[in-house]
């Protein structure tokens, strides 16, 4: 099995190798319901009319254009570090309504104070580095804005966690060997999100790099999570540093 981790020049070229297939996976993987996790996390953002956000470790540009559906007014800039990645979410139908960037998320060339939210998937669990990527997303966003991120988590202890390896170490790699032309990435996958943080410890990574009002959502049995926190305003009154857990899994 692989270790779960990948060096960021791996983990780039792993997502150029898979972005033909990457869509058609995560379909199959979660039989469609990542889509609703996005419409979730992006329809909680609350944006103002006329919003600038960054979609980083865009991808495909699923959940750029889930900004765009929801905040028509939104001027969306969709940032990965992986080309193939972004030429296949240019060719969608959707593909010309947002801007592609190459980006880096641990070195963002954007300017302090800009955006009213960045908002990623799948992002966290790749990165060498959280707190700097933390530190990035923070530094880019305006006093006020919104910080989203959907990611795959360690299943939590209970009566479904032994079905839930099983999936995660068997049936996923089977099916990205049956689907994706790089089977190698689909037990990554699973590796990866074995040694992940847990939602609460990425939660106190966020208070940690300055963010209020955190609060997750599991999802999927607990094995998927979506954080959503604040870039603190000048003097503003915030709510306790403590963690905020929303609705039960499903």
């Amino acid at each position: 099995m692989s270790s779960g981790y990948k060096s960021p020049a791996e983990v780039q070229a792993m997502f150029g190798r898979i972005a033909q297939r990457y869509d058609l996976m995560n379909r199959v993987m979660t039989m469609g319901r990542d889509l609703h996790w996005r419409r979730l996390m992006v329809r909680e953002l609350g944006l103002p009319t006329g919003a600038t956000v960054l979609d980083i470790a865009s991808g495909t540009g699923d959940i750029a254009f889930e900004v765009r559906r929801q905040y028509s007014d939104a001027t969306v800039i969709a940032g990965d570090f992986a080309l193939p990645m972004m030429q296949v979410g240019q060719r969608r139908p959707a593909g010309k309504s947002v801007a592609w960037l190459g980006a880096d998320a641990l070195n963002l060339a954007l300017p302090e104070a800009h955006f009213d939210a960045v908002v990623s998937g799948y992002l966290f669990r790749n990165v060498p580095d959280i707190e700097r990527a933390l530190a990035e997303q923070f530094r880019i966003l305006k006093p006020g804005g919104r910080l989203a991120t959907l990611d795959s988590t360690p299943p939590p202890p209970g009566p479904l966690r032994p079905f839930i390896l099983v999936h995660l170490k068997f049936a996923i790699p089977l099916l990205g060997r049956i689907i994706s032309p790089d089977p190698d990435a689909y037990a990554y996958l699973p590796a990866s999100t074995l040694r992940f943080k847990t939602p609460e410890d990425l939660a106190q990574l966020m208070y940690g790099a300055g963010f209020v009002n955190v609060r997750y959502q599991r999802l999927m049995f607990g094995t998927m999570a979506v954080h959503w926190a604040t870039r603190p305003k000048p003097n503003a009154l915030l709510r306790p540093a403590r963690l905020g857990f929303s609705g039960m899994p499903r």
